[in-house]
């Protein structure tokens, strides 16, 4: 089970005060667990612009790219190309999100203060790695927070062709077990559509939220359900 930090004490801006047509909903506050842990409660999510001495900024934006796990869309290539991968739980958080971190990648975000603030959720157990691994090589993966049912995933990366997608269908699998869950992937893309990534308006997105936080947290412990179209799981030490 998580274990709970103690309660922030910045207070987020309620959505009535939310620009209709702007992202960034919020600046300042710091990166506590309670304080990250509120935000995602309240759809909101941190991410620094500025260099290192502006204050964080904190978004929730108001067009939202969500996933349900059965709506995860397997292509037969991706089917195929899936079988070549192990995937693994938390066994490499750490360097799944200093590899999401890389700075040659392009928009690069994530510095130390997130990887330190991430880093520290993922030891009370709110935040998972979901690991693509391939001849004793990390290959890909993803990171994310996950409150009750609702997983907001933070970053991917990969380094062999679908390691990435691998990496998503592993985490739905395992999210798949007939309870109200949703994937945040923060904003949808022409390359997550074809994965079955929808966008919903903001306010839709919070309507949502009451109805998935409550569902009791995801095992992130059991093995996958489905291992004949999906990579096996394999739960870290």
């Amino acid at each position: 089970m998580p274990v709970e930090p103690p309660p922030t004490i910045w207070e987020f801006p309620p959505p009535t005060r939310f620009h209709p047509a702007d992202d960034l909903v919020a600046t300042g506050a710091d990166l506590e667990p309670g304080t990250i842990l509120t935000a995602y409660r309240l759809g909101i999510f941190p991410m620094p612009i500025g260099g290192r001495r502006a204050p964080m900024a904190w978004f929730s934006p108001v067009r939202r790219g969500v996933l349900r796990p059965g709506d995860f869309h397997v292509s037969r290539s991706l089917a195929k190309s899936a079988r070549r991968f192990e995937i693994r739980v938390d066994t490499a958080c750490a360097e799944v999100i200093d590899r999401c971190a890389d700075p040659r990648r392009p928009s690069g975000w994530i510095d130390a203060q997130i990887r330190a603030a991430y880093l520290r959720l993922h030891e009370l157990g709110w935040v998972h790695s979901i690991e693509t691994w391939r001849d004793g090589r990390l290959v890909g993966g993803l990171y994310g927070v996950a409150i009750g049912g609702l997983f907001a995933g933070e970053s991917m990366f990969h380094d062999e062709t679908d390691a990435s997608k691998a990496a998503l269908l592993g985490l739905v699998r395992l999210l798949d077990d007939g309870r109200d869950r949703l994937v945040d992937t923060q904003w949808q893309t022409p390359h997550l559509a074809t994965l079955g990534v929808a966008e919903v308006s903001r306010d839709e997105y919070l309507r949502l939220l009451p109805t998935v936080l409550p569902t009791p947290d995801a095992d992130f412990a059991r093995p996958c359900p489905d291992v004949h179209t999906s990579p096996e799981l394999r739960r870290g030490p």
